[in-house]
C-alpha cells in the first residue's frame, strides 16, 4: 500500500469511473472520483505504463493527478 507506482510528468492519464472510460490531459478540470476495476494507464515522454487498478481514488487538482489504490 505504500508504493509508488509512476512518479513524474504526463502528457495523459487514462482510467475508468462507473459511467465509464476517460482521460485527464493537461489542465483538466480539478475533480475526485473513485476507480473501478481497470488498466489505468499514465501516458509521458518515456513510453506508457500501465497499473492494473482493483479499487482506487483518484483526484485532480492544480494539474497534478493523485491515485490512493487499495490492492
Amino acid at each position: 500500500p505504500f508504493q509508488v507506482y509512476f512518479e513524474g510528468e504526463a502528457t495523459s492519464v487514462s482510467g475508468e469511473n462507473a459511467t465509464g472510460p476517460f482521460d485527464i490531459l493537461p489542465k483538466h478540470y480539478n475533480f475526485l472520483c473513485m476507480l473501478v476495476p481497470c488498466m489505468l494507464t499514465v501516458r509521458s515522454l518515456a513510453g506508457d505504463k500501465q497499473i492494473k487498478i482493483h479499487r482506487a481514488l483518484m483526484q485532480v487538482k492544480a494539474d497534478r493527478v493523485v491515485v490512493f489504490m487499495d490492492v
